[in-house]
């Protein structure tokens, strides 16, 4: 997902994708470490799509701390 995307999405949905995404790699770390994944570059790819749903959040909580 691209920046503008996330960018683009409200703040529900963004926590919502952020639960989501955790879930996913907390699972591929399981099953990572009983067998090496057929792809490690989707370990690396997930916790980059984390920071960035991250990122915004923190963003949106400081314009509304501004405002």
């Amino acid at each position: 997902m691209k920046n503008t995307e996330i960018r683009q999405l409200s703040t529900v949905d963004l926590v919502e994708k952020l639960r989501e995404e955790r879930a996913l790699l907390q699972k591929m770390q399981f099953s990572h470490a009983v067998s090496p994944v057929e792809n490690p570059m989707k370990l690396k790819a997930s916790r980059k799509l984390i920071a960035r749903y991250l990122t915004e959040l923190s963003k949106r909580n400081k314009e509304q701390q501004a405002q």
